[in-house]
C-alpha cells in the first residue's frame, strides 16, 4: 500500500517533496545540521524552486528545519520534541473521545471496525507500514467523527510527523516484539470501540492514557535507536 499518497491531503509537488524530506529527516537519512538549499533540492526533485520553498516553510513550521540565509538547516527531533508532540496528540484524542462518547452510534462504530479489520490484515501479513497507517487512521477517524474544527486544526498540524514517527516505531515493534504484543495492540483498539458503544468514559480515559504512554515510549525508543543506527552506519 502506498501510505505516502493516501495520507497526503493533496497531491501537490510541494507536499510530496515535504513528505519525502520529512521522512528522511525523521529516519536520520538526512543528518542534523545538514544544510539544504533550494538549488540542491530543485535539482534533486527536478522542479522549480517554488515547491521546494513551500516544503522548507512547512518543515520549518514543524521544527524539523531552521531557515537561514544559506538554506534550511536540519534540526531533526529531540526526545523533548517527541514528548511535546505526543502531549498534543493525547490532549486532542482525550478530548475527542470524551465528546464522541455522547454521540457514538452504529455508523461510527462500523467505520472504526473497518479500520480495525485492516490493522488485523496488516498484522497477518507482517506489513508494518500498512499497520502504522491503519493504526493512526483509526485514531484520526475518531477525531474526525467529533467534527470539532479547532481540534481538527490542531491534529492537522502534527498528523504527518506522528505518522512518520509511528512508522519508525511500528517497524521496531514488529522486529523486536512478540506476536502477542501486536495482537494486544489490536485488542486495545477493539476495547476503545466497545467502551465508546457502552459510553464508559472512565474506562476510555484509562485505556487512552495506557495506550498513550506505551506508544510514546515505543516511539522514543525506536526513533533514538534509528538515529543511532544511521549515525553509526
Amino acid at each position: 500500500m502506498d501510505y505516502f499518497n493516501k495520507w497526503l491531503k493533496s497531491n501537490s509537488l510541494g507536499e510530496n517533496i515535504t513528505q519525502d524530506l520529512r521522512m528522511k529527516i525523521i529516519y536520520g537519512e538526512i543528518p542534523k545540521e545538514t544544510v539544504l538549499t533550494e538549488n540542491q533540492m530543485s535539482t534533486l526533485f527536478k522542479t522549480s524552486r517554488s515547491p521546494v520553498r513551500e516544503a522548507f516553510k512547512t518543515l520549518s513550521s514543524e521544527g524539523l528545519v531552521k531557515l537561514g540565509r544559506m538554506g534550511a538547516v536540519v534540526q531533526g527531533l529531540s526526545k523533548k520534541d517527541i514528548d511535546e508532540i505526543y502531549d498534543v496528540r493525547f490532549l486532542v484524542e482525550g478530548f475527542c473521545l470524551k465528546e464522541l462518547s455522547a454521540t457514538f452510534d452504529d455508523e461510527k462504530s462500523t467505520q472504526l471496525y473497518k479500520v480495525l479489520d485492516m490493522m488485523e490484515l496488516s498484522a497477518k501479513y507482517n506489513s508494518y507500514i500498512d499497520f502504522a497507517y491503519y493504526d493512526l487512521l483509526f485514531h484520526e477517524t475518531i477525531i474526525q467523527q467529533t467534527n470539532h474544527k479547532r481540534m481538527l486544526y490542531l491534529w492537522d498540524n502534527i498528523r504527518h510527523i506522528v505518522l512518520c514517527l509511528l512508522i519508525v516505531a511500528t517497524e521496531t515493534r514488529f522486529q523486536e516484539s512478540a506476536e502477542t504484543d501486536v495482537i494486544g495492540l489490536i485488542a486495545n483498539h477493539k476495547l476503545i470501540i466497545e467502551n465508546l458503544i457502552a459510553r464508559n468514559y472512565s474506562e476510555l480515559d484509562t485505556l487512552v492514557k495506557k495506550h498513550y504512554l506505551d506508544t510514546k515510549s515505543t516511539v522514543v525508543h525506536a526513533y533514538l535507536k534509528k538515529i543511532k543506527e544511521v549515525g553509526n552506519g
